[in-house]
This record gives structure tokens, sequence and C-alpha cells, in this order.
């Protein structure tokens, strides 16, 4: 399992991974917007980051913007994702961190070809879950 640190940001994130970008002299791998989603998006947040990736020597950060029905504030903004290779270590992990907080997203099929599910646990801090399903 791998652990990696999520950013949200309130519409400014292609800036801040940028900025990060050049002053820890890392790289963007990965960058999509919420148009490439198979949502309904506002159209205002057409062209704001729905998931980046940045590379910082052998560390990774993930990022994107909130959608307005997700309000940021500081302290929600930082989450950790968990990152499988099988569903079943997974789904146990997600049931033992679930218990006594809260399922934000139940575990389900995305669209990005992945399992994946996210939960606050019972002392405040937020998780996803992510296994690519295996074809």
């Amino acid at each position: 399992m791998e652990v990696q640190p999520y950013l949200n940001f309130a519409g400014n994130c292609e800036e801040a991974l940028h900025f990060y970008k050049e002053t820890l002299h890392g790289e963007i791998p990965m960058l999509s917007y919420f148009e490439s989603a198979p949502m309904a998006v506002p159209e205002a947040f057409k062209k704001k980051v729905l998931h980046a990736v940045l590379q910082l020597d052998k560390a990774t950060i993930m990022a994107s913007d909130c959608l307005p029905d997700f309000p940021l504030t500081t302290g929600n903004n930082i989450t950790l994702s968990l990152n499988f290779p099988e569903v079943t270590p997974m789904e146990m992990a997600f049931q033992n961190l679930a218990v006594g907080g809260k399922v934000t997203m139940p575990l389900q099929d995305t669209f990005w070809g992945a399992r994946f599910g996210m939960l606050t646990d019972k002392f405040g801090i937020n998780w996803m879950f992510n296994c690519e399903v295996k074809k």
C-alpha cells in the first residue's frame, strides 16, 4: 500500500501546482480538468483541475480543485490517499477506518478504472481509498 497526500484547492490548484513545481523542482506528469469527466459540472469549473499529480523526487502529491458543493476551509483541504494493489485488503481497511467515522463516498467502481471510496475517520482525518481494477 502507498500513502500519498491529496491537496484540495478553491479554484487555484493549477497555479499552486506550477508554483510547487518551480520552487521544489518537480514535475507535473498528470493534469486533467473537470471538462473531461462524465458528470455535470458548472461551466465555470470545466477548466478547473479534476485531478493532478505532482512528482517531487520520490514523493508524490495529488491535488484537485473543489466543486462548489464541497466548500473548502483550511483544515479540510488535505486528505491521505491509500493506493492498494488488491481490492480485498482495501475493503477491509475501509471498513476498519469507517468505524466511528463517516463514509463520504462508499467504495464503488469508477470511470477511471478503479474501485474508490472516501471517509472521515473518528479523529476527523480524511481518507481516500483507491485500487485499480485489474482486467
